[in-house]
């Protein structure tokens, strides 16, 4: 039988259980989120566990990331059954704090980014959504102070945006990628594809599926133009309303023409009905 996972809200109670730990010799390891647990994120804390001794996993919906139309309100709140899962998985402590905790009365501070966070792709539909994102972060790192912290490649530009605040900010935490968990159809596991009807989930499963032709297709010596117009045009024709479908350079996110250029990965963001689903795939053999 598992034990229940402890929860602290106060940023003290954190930083009391972190130093403690360190006192013993201990390296800690960091998992941020927002809730609404699946495989995904547990992937993120066995990841976690690898590297440190005790993993400390935050869930706090950051009203600061969402946009004004999209769903802060609705986005799922299931903190119970997000303790039952981190407890099955081992995990030693939950920081769940209040909104006021992170932003207390009369906070006015952010982080505004360039490089990754400005390369016309989450940032052309999310405007505010990094300077959310890289605050929240960079608040967390500093009040758990952990050795290592842990990030779905999932969200892949958000991966490069907090790799380059933790160095440009010179954040010692160490910030690691962890491979995308997927459904068995390919379906990138989210939080978010509780909203699809049935019928949009059996088709959603074509944009990892397009993804991957697409790279096979660069792979084998395809213009990378022509391939991602190609896939492109492959998802609008099964209903999919395209943000973006890109190739890039993988650590810098900016535009690439040939394989020559560095490694590339695909990322991508399209709409099955009111939903918004993202991917992002690296292009090698």
């Amino acid at each position: 039988m598992n034990t229940q996972v402890p929860i602290v809200g106060a940023i003290e109670e954190l930083r009391r259980y972190v130093g403690a730990r360190r006192a013993a010799g201990e390296r800690i390891g960091l998992v941020p989120t927002m809730g609404a647990l699946h495989a995904g994120h547990l992937s993120l804390v066995e990841a976690a566990r690898r590297t440190a001794d005790r993993v400390v996993v935050t869930i706090f919906v950051n009203p600061a990331q969402f946009g004004p139309n999209e769903d802060f309100a609705r986005y799922p709140r299931t903190l119970a059954a997000d303790v039952e899962k981190l407890s099955s998985v081992g995990a030693d402590l939950v920081f769940a704090p209040m909104a006021d905790e992170i932003y207390p009365p009369g906070f006015a501070t952010k982080v505004v980014m360039e490089g990754p966070a400005c390369a016309d792709l989450e940032d052309r539909f999310r405007p505010t959504h990094f300077s959310g994102v890289a605050t929240v972060v960079t608040k967390l790192l500093n009040q758990a102070q952990a050795d290592v912290a842990v990030f779905g490649e999932k969200d892949y530009q958000q991966l490069l945006v907090i790799k380059r605040l933790a160095r440009d900010l010179d954040i010692a935490t160490e910030i690691l990628g962890a491979p995308t968990l997927r459904e068995a159809d390919g379906l990138a596991m989210s939080s978010r594809n509780i909203y699809l009807s049935r019928e949009e989930r059996e088709r959603a499963r074509q944009l990892h599926d397009t993804l991957t032709d697409a790279a096979r297709r660069i792979l084998h010596g395809d213009d990378i133009g022509a391939a991602t117009g190609a896939a492109r045009a492959r998802l609008a024709d099964a209903g999919f309303d395209i943000d973006y479908l890109e190739a890039r350079h993988a650590e810098t996110l900016a535009p690439v023409s040939s394989l020559d250029e560095g490694p590339i990965r695909l990322l991508a963001a399209a709409k099955l009905g009111a939903t918004r689903l993202i991917d992002n795939i690296a292009v090698q053999s």
